[in-house]
This record gives structure tokens, sequence and C-alpha cells, in this order.
């Protein structure tokens, strides 16, 4: 009798597929969303399985069909391509003032236009996320998948003060 592992504190789906978790199947929901629709905003409580999604959504578009054996989505026609992913993930720091969330979204900026072209790094994060997104597309010929994870963290670390809620607002 072989005994099920749950993955507790596990939000990496590869690492779930691979390590032999197990797992809810609600790729049928996932390929619904990925297919019909165009942006999505997931408001749920913590623990809720945001963060597993976001990472099973970008195992798909990263064309990992080995991960999705014996799964809903196996069974259905895709080309499982490898499309240009930009994960924005803000759970990685604490933000205590208004460079913390700047530094945190050039990270993730220098890192895709080491990628796909930094001709905007001078200028404006939102111009230079614009252009990035842009030159992947053109690189590709391929839609991009943005992917915003802990969208909240710099608000909620920061409750108490409304002129850096004011500020992270802005950008």
């Amino acid at each position: 009798k072989q005994t099920m592992k749950y993955p507790i504190g596990i939000q990496n789906f590869g690492e779930i597929r691979r390590g032999g978790y197990a797992y809810v199947d609600k790729t049928a929901l996932m390929y619904k969303m990925v297919s019909e629709g165009k942006y999505y905003f997931l408001s749920r409580p913590r623990r809720f399985g945001k963060s597993l999604l976001l990472s099973t959504i970008e195992s798909f578009f990263n064309g990992e069909k080995e991960l999705f054996g014996g799964l809903y989505i196996d069974h259905v026609e895709w080309d499982w391509l490898q499309y240009p992913i930009m994960h924005l993930d803000l759970n990685s720091r604490e933000y205590k003032d208004e460079a913390s969330l700047e530094t945190e979204l050039n990270r993730h900026l220098e890192g895709w236009e080491k990628q796909y072209g930094d001709e905007f790094k001078d200028r404006a994060t939102e111009e230079r996320f614009l252009h990035v997104i842009c030159k992947a597309y053109e690189k590709t010929g391929l839609r991009v998948v943005i992917l915003v994870d802990e969208y909240d963290k710099p608000l909620l670390q920061t409750i108490g003060n409304k002129p850096l809620q004011a500020a992270y607002r802005s950008k």
C-alpha cells in the first residue's frame, strides 16, 4: 500500500508533480481560463491556492507537457509552445520604504531586459515594462504571459503608513 504524500507548504506545480505529491486536478478550469479569457484578477483568502495556480499556469505556458500527464489538460488540443512569461512575485522582500518596491520592480525588469532588450533601461518603470513586453512579443512572435503574485504585499506591510501606501499605488 502506497502512502499519499501531501504537499504541505509547497506552492510549485513542478515540485508537486515531480515529487509524487497529491494534486487535485483543476486543470479543466485553468484551461477554460487560458483559452477563453484574457485578463484575470484572482482575489481569494490567504492559503487558497493562488500561488500554486500561477505556478501551474507558468508550467503550462512554458510548454512543460510532461508535468500534466494524466491530468485533464493532457488530453486537450494545445500547441505546448514555450511562451514568453513575465512572473512578478512580490513576496520576496520586506517593503519598508518606497525604494524597496522600486528595487524589486527593477530586479524583475533587469532580468526581462537581459532576455529581450534593454533599450529603455533609462526610462520610467512603466515605460520599461511596456517596452520589454513589446520586445518579448517581437522576439518570439507569441503573446506574452504576465503573472503577478502577492501584488498586495507592499500595501499590506505598510497598512498604517498612508504616505507610503499612496506612493506604492502610484507605481
